[in-house]
Formats: structure tokens, sequence, C-alpha cells
């Protein structure tokens, strides 16, 4: 996979144009595999974690991309951390849901206490949401459904709320919205809803999400678009109105969070020639 976004990238270089986005900061090199962000308006801090191979650790960077905070995550364990996500009193949830074969049996999220009330601290101890998947019998299953990777998740009133990211060949193009209770313990998630983003796995693929801090607002990335959902009456976001963004920029993109109800922050992978980046979008 990394081989095709070098030759993207070496195509684009050329042209420093970021297309919709808005460029903020270069991502320190240490954190060159970044695959989940979240925003701290009250320290103006940027959350960020890396993805399978890296430490068990969170990350703060300052408005400047210098990691200020390196805390390490006790009894926890990076099998394939994917995304980030808080609640409305501060905690975090670290989404251990990365599962590219599909072959998982120890799915995790793993929840922190605010780390904004303990400065000081260099270490913090996690407690373990784990859950499966229901349909899925097979491990792996067959390659037509082969829909059990996950990218993205959200906390929403007392719930995470996970959107599969789609490995299935023929690729048919869909998300499946899943919940579990955000509590300790093992969960079964329930299926909520399907919803067909577009036919191109390059381009549809789900690799995060996010909910406004009003939550008013739903948002979905893959390495090239933006989805808005808005309106909704339940969780099943996917039954609001719908509006897809078109980036204009092709890259790795692994992270998106709300700054606040309107803006933004979007961030990529090191990919040799394009990436590490963070950037911005306004939503009209």
């Amino acid at each position: 996979m990394k081989k095709i976004f070098v030759l993207i990238g070496l195509l684009l270089f050329s042209c420093s144009d970021y297309g919709q986005l808005s460029y903020v900061l270069k991502i320190p090199n240490k954190l060159s595999e970044n695959s989940g962000i979240e925003y701290s308006e009250a320290k103006g801090l940027l959350w960020v974690i890396e993805d399978s191979g890296n430490k068990d650790h969170i990350y703060a960077l300052d408005k400047k991309g210098k990691i200020v905070r390196n805390i390490n995550i006790k009894k926890a364990k990076n099998s394939d951390w994917e995304d980030l996500s808080r609640d409305n009193k501060g905690n975090f949830y670290i989404g251990d849901i990365g599962n590219n074969y599909n072959m998982r049996k120890d799915l995790t999220i793993y929840k922190i206490p605010d780390p904004d009330k303990t400065p000081d601290a260099e270490e913090l101890e996690a407690e373990k949401i784990t859950f499966e998947y229901p349909e899925q019998t097979r491990f792996p299953p067959k390659k037509s459904e082969r829909i059990y990777d996950a990218e993205a998740f959200f906390y929403y009133r007392e719930h995470l709320y996970i959107f599969t990211k789609n490995r299935s060949t023929p690729f048919t193009g869909k998300t499946y919205l899943y919940r579990i209770p955000a509590k300790k313990g093992h969960h079964k998630a329930e299926l909520i809803a399907s919803h067909f983003m577009c036919g191109e796995y390059l381009n549809c693929a789900i690799t995060a999400a996010a909910i406004s801090p009003d939550m008013k607002k739903v948002v979905l990335l893959s390495h090239d678009k933006v989805w808005v959902f808005s309106d909704f009456t339940t969780d099943n976001f996917f039954e609001g109105k719908k509006r897809e963004i078109a980036l204009n920029h092709y890259s790795q993109k692994e992270g998106i969070c709300f700054k606040d109800n309107d803006t933004l922050l979007i961030s990529d992978e090191d990919n040799v020639v394009v990436g590490r980046n963070l950037y911005m979008l306004k939503l009209d």
C-alpha cells in the first residue's frame, strides 16, 4: 500500500497545492505513523497516537508542532491503535481496532483519565473495553465478507460508535456502523446500519471519524474525501443529511477531529514525499 502512496506522492511533489485543505504544521518525525488525533481546547493541544508497531504512548503537540507531553499507557498494548476520541468528562478512548486481515479476536478500546487534570503525569493506567462483531463467525472470513477492519470511532452519549473499513473483494463500498457501551467489560457490538460511501477502495475506505462538540455533525474521512452527516435525529447518523467534500488532495490521511463546531483538523502519515502534516478544513 505504501508503494502506491509513494508513486502518487512523486506525481504530486512538484506542486505544493493542498486542495481544499489549509496547511497548519509539520508533525514531528517521531510521529510519522500518526493514526488518530483529538484536540484539547482547554490547553490548545493536539493529542496524537500511532498505529501498530509503535509505543503504547499518547503524545501532545503544542501550536508549533512540538511534543510537549509523552505519556506511557499502562495495562495497554498497541496491537493496532487507529483512532482517538474523548468524552464530555475529558476521558480519552484509544481504539485498538485495526484488523487488516479480519483475524483478530482481541479488539479493544482503552479508556484513560483526562491527562489535562494530571499535567505532570508520565504514565496513565488504562481501563479495557473489549468487543466482538457477532456477525463474524470465521477468522478470517472469505474475501467477499472481509468487512471487520476498523480505523474510525467516536464517543457519543455513553456509547462508542465504530465505522468499519471495508476490505471486501470485490469492494462493496459500504461502511458498517456498530455501537458498544463505553464501559469496562466485554461487549457484543450492535450493528446499527450500513452505508454506501463510493465504489473505489483507495478513495472510499473509512480511515477516521469524529463528532462535533455540539454533537450536530458527524464526519468520516478517507484519503481524499470528507463526508459530513447532519440533522440526524437518532444514532443512525446515516439518516441525516449527507454532504461529500472532495479534498482535491491525496495522501494517507488517518486522523480527523473537530477544533470547533465548524473547523476540522486532519492529519496524514509520512510516505516519503507527502504527508506527516496537520491540515485545517473549514465547514461552511
